[in-house]
């Protein structure tokens, strides 16, 4: 027992000593203004001072885009270079409710990359606050993997800082409103995370 203590110890404190490992990657503001047929809608969001100080992103994106047809989405990525000390991905579970909006009717969804990727799951929910309601799809994304459970996600970034000296990682969301046909905004909100999903392991490195 006293030999194993020692052992993991010292592996920890080579891990510790080793940090991370640098992964190159491209800024999210150069992230794709055209997604097939969607385009970008006036100029990205930034948050307040207060509100970057809660994230603590290292990068992060919130961006509408359109349709010809004018529906519309929220496309926002935050991205945390390394979760070690302490900064971390906000799930919407929290955030939300946080922010007065109401969750409800989550499930699980496919989302399909536009060209044929693998295809991966995401969590969806109405959200409501008000008179505002939107549909929301998210899921993690990082080193290689995109998943809606939080909890395998928080697996993979301790067995990644193990074994690949990386705990870079993102939360990806899709927002559309919507005041009729849940199934439409749904079918909207996952065309988009389709036709982004491919952009991603440049911002957001495999």
């Amino acid at each position: 027992m006293l030999a194993l203590l020692l052992f993991g110890g010292a592996v920890v404190n080579v891990w510790e000593r080793a940090g991370e490992a640098h992964v190159e990657r491209r800024q999210l503001a150069e992230f794709p203004s055209r997604l097939g047929e969607w385009s970008q809608r006036g100029a990205d969001a930034r948050f307040t001072p207060d509100v970057e100080a809660v994230l603590r992103a290292d990068d992060y994106l919130s961006r509408d885009y359109a349709l010809p047809d004018g529906r519309a989405a929220n496309f926002y990525v935050g991205y945390y270079a390394t979760q070690r000390n302490g900064a971390t991905y906000h799930s919407p579970l929290n955030c939300l409710p946080g922010s007065g909006w109401t969750m409800r009717d989550g499930a699980l969804v496919h989302v399909t990359p536009a060209g044929g990727g693998k295809p991966f799951e995401a969590n969806r929910y109405i959200v409501e606050n008000g008179d505002d309601r939107q549909l929301l799809i998210y899921w993690y994304q990082g080193r290689g993997r995109a998943v809606a459970s939080e909890y395998w996600g928080k697996i993979y970034t301790v067995l990644d800082s193990l074994e690949r000296r990386r705990s870079d990682g993102a939360m990806v969301r899709v927002m559309v409103p919507f005041r009729g046909d849940e199934g439409a905004a749904l079918r909207t909100a996952e065309d988009l995370a389709a036709q982004a999903a491919p952009h991603l392991s440049a911002f957001v490195p495999d």
